[in-house]
């Protein structure tokens, strides 16, 4: 018998480069360097969750931090359990330009894509 514990790993949560490049981007305009961008998970929206975005200069002990070309995304541990494996992406095109989550948890999502059920 064993003594060691077996922890269960979060899956990951990736962000494209666009979105890295957007983010990097906002946080340059609001001249803190120091600033995450935290992605939450809340009930409500059309579908039963969705999806906020906000800037956060906090790491609280259950985040989990995920980074790529020098900037950090926040998830707390509830909303992970919603994000586990989901992308963020930066998408600009002819009718306006938005963060999107491709979410593989989400059987569903609304129309603007903010919000989601599983």
């Amino acid at each position: 018998m064993s003594d060691v514990l077996d922890v269960v790993k979060k899956p990951e949560v990736t962000l494209s480069a666009s979105a890295a490049k957007r983010i990097a981007w906002l946080i340059e305009q609001e001249k803190q360097p120091d600033l995450l961008m935290r992605v939450s998970v809340s009930g409500g929206g059309c579908s039963g969750f969705q999806y906020g975005f906000s800037f956060d200069d906090t790491v609280n002990q259950d985040d989990h931090r995920f980074q790529r070309d020098g900037v950090s995304v926040v998830i707390d541990e509830t909303s992970l359990d919603l994000l586990g494996g989901a992308e963020i992406d930066f998408v600009e095109d002819l009718i306006g330009a938005s963060f999107q989550i491709k979410n593989p948890n989400a059987t569903s999502s609304c129309g603007c894509g903010s919000s989601f059920s599983i």
